[in-house]
């Protein structure tokens, strides 16, 4: 699996009118597939897309400060804007059974490795 973009927490653009991140990424594949770990604090669920296209995984996701309901944000750290990584998956994957969770700001994601083809015999034609 290789990397589409630089690594580390860092503005993925600098024309955009909004920030946009590159979420920090832990990569381990076994012989039943890939597992990955993104940081992605404050990423909205509702807003978070993972797409498998062609062999390029696309993660992204958009990031919004906001504190408890009746609180005021005195102090942020966080900016508001937007995930962004891609991968190009080297082996092929089992499409359906990809499974991703967000939980406190880390998204995990299980990639299987697809079966590999069975041996067939090809038909020659003589003319």
């Amino acid at each position: 699996m290789s990397d589409q973009q630089p690594n580390g927490l860092q503005p993925a653009e600098a024309t955009r009118s909004e920030p946009a991140f590159t979420p920090p990424t832990d990569i381990v594949e076994t012989t039943a597939g890939v597992q990955m770990v993104l940081d992605m604090p404050g990423a909205d669920p509702d807003t978070l897309d993972v797409t498998l296209d062609n062999r390029v995984l696309r993660i992204s996701a958009r990031s919004q400060s906001s504190g408890p309901d009746g609180y005021a944000l005195v102090h942020a750290e966080y900016r508001d804007g937007s995930y962004e990584r891609s991968f190009t998956v080297s082996e092929p994957i089992d499409v359906g059974r990809i499974e991703a969770v967000l939980k406190d700001g880390v998204l995990r994601l299980t990639l299987p490795k697809a079966a590999p083809s069975p041996a067939a015999k090809i038909n020659v034609k003589a003319d």
